[in-house]
């Protein structure tokens, strides 16, 4: 048997909310192939290399984001012939779901690395296609898990866990239908005691994620 060798790689999805509107990580690449193009950011694995260990190094290196700050899952392998210009690369793509960060910071072969709309097409390799499908991934776990409030700080509002909803589903809900049905969901949110004034508004309970890894029932979207 003939083995053929190709190179492997991961590239990195993350998407958090910033000034209402979900967005990805992006990086200008600062060397061929596609120079001064946006990308996901990302790089090979070694060879004495675990997957996860290389997504993580790869997050550090090329943004300067810590990978435990939000949550953080294998997405997708994707491995179509000419996808890469260099020869025959498989990549492995991770998604992370994270709260508003700082700007992140560029480096290895990354020219500059920004927040940019998650809807924003025209990207390196075949980065468009992973990207939807991080983002549909995303949406689609927001029904039955409270991934949700990986995108809130520690301690949110149910109003604020309505505008993530609103934010990747790009549509809007009824305040108080969605107040009913996160407060009724086992073991998804659990209220923290205390409570909230913004905008000058009415105080508002703030809530934290609670113990369920599954919600019952499951929000779906409209």
């Amino acid at each position: 048997m003939t083995l053929y060798m190709a190179a492997v790689t991961v590239d990195l999805v993350l998407l958090t909310i910033r000034r209402g509107a979900l967005q990805v990580l992006l990086v200008r690449r600062g060397i061929e192939p596609f120079l001064g193009q946006w990308a996901l950011p990302g790089g090979f694995v070694h060879d004495d290399e675990d997957l996860d260990v290389a997504a993580a190094r790869e997050l550090r290196e090329e943004t300067g984001v810590d990978p435990t700050a939000g949550h953080f899952e294998q997405l997708a392998t994707y491995g179509t012939p000419g996808r890469d210009p260099r020869g025959r690369v498989v990549t492995v793509a991770y998604l992370a779901l994270l709260p508003d960060l700082p700007a992140p910071v560029a480096g290895s072969d990354a020219a500059h690395a920004e927040w940019r709309p998650a809807d924003d097409p025209g990207l390196a390799f075949d980065h468009d296609r992973i990207l939807a499908d991080g983002v549909e991934r995303a949406r689609a776990k927001l029904e039955y898990s409270p991934l949700a409030t990986a995108f809130c700080p520690p301690e949110f509002t149910v109003a604020e866990l309505r505008g993530v909803y609103e934010t990747v589903w790009r549509t809007r809900l009824d305040p108080r239908n969605f107040h009913r049905k996160v407060t009724t969901a086992e073991g998804f949110v659990e209220p923290t005691g205390h409570s909230v004034t913004r905008d000058r508004g009415r105080p508002a309970q703030l809530f934290r994620r609670g113990p369920a890894t599954l919600l019952h029932p499951p929000l779906l979207r409209p």
